[in-house]
């Protein structure tokens, strides 16, 4: 799990096995905080926060013990004044890249690889430019690197949505402030990118029927 603060904490999926119908306390959170991420893992990942500043930090799961359900965590990443950790990614390879956004509708691909893996607890190294014209980080997502069919949708507060190819994203380096993902009106901001989850049902509809 993983807090807007920077803090991270690790507890064993038995420790939920008897849930309640009021819902069981899963992570204690200090005043003002709030779950930003939850991910199951499986002993041998690799985590990574992402900041709005633009900042990632990655770091073996092994670095964050086993706590119970009310523990509060331990800090996963030192963030300044203003700043919030907005998304946790959980890898157990180099075989993705991450998918980085800005308010301002740009973005880039980076190969996991370039994200190289410190202990918890940094301000952690640039994964994206934040500048004027890209403004805050709003998401970071793990997709497949190299050729894939996987998409994702891009959603604006004006409430226009997209849906692209990750592949027509282009890869770039961490340092590099990305290109345009989506067109935004005027005072509108980007507001969140997800994954397209593809099911059996919409993946026979892509087969040409047996008449064809």
């Amino acid at each position: 799990m993983a807090t807007a603060m920077g803090t991270v904490k690790k507890t064993p999926l038995s420790s939920f096995a008897n849930p309640r119908r009021a819902g069981i306390i899963a992570v204690g959170l200090d005043d003002g905080d709030h779950l930003i991420g939850v991910a199951i893992t499986n002993g041998q990942c690799d985590v990574m926060l992402f900041s709005d500043a633009g900042k990632a930090v990655r770091f073996a799961e092994d670095d964050v013990r086993a706590m119970g359900r009310e523990a509060r965590g331990v800090r996963g990443m030192m963030l300044e004044e203003d700043q919030k950790v907005i998304s946790m990614l959980v890898a157990d390879s180099e075989d993705y890249s991450v998918l980085t956004a800005t308010e301002n509708g740009f973005g880039k691909r980076t190969p996991i690889a370039e994200y190289t893996r410190h202990g918890r607890g940094s301000k952690g190294m640039i994964a994206i430019q934040t500048s004027e014209r890209n403004g805050k980080v709003v998401a970071a997502v793990l997709t497949s690197l190299g050729e894939t069919r996987e998409e994702i949708m891009l959603i604006s507060t004006g409430g226009v949505l997209i849906r692209t190819r990750v592949t027509d994203i282009r890869v770039m380096s961490r340092s590099t402030q990305g290109v345009t993902l989506i067109n935004l009106d005027d005072g509108t901001y980007l507001a969140g990118v997800e994954k397209v989850i593809e099911t059996e049902e919409s993946e026979e509809s892509e087969q040409p029927d047996a008449e064809e």
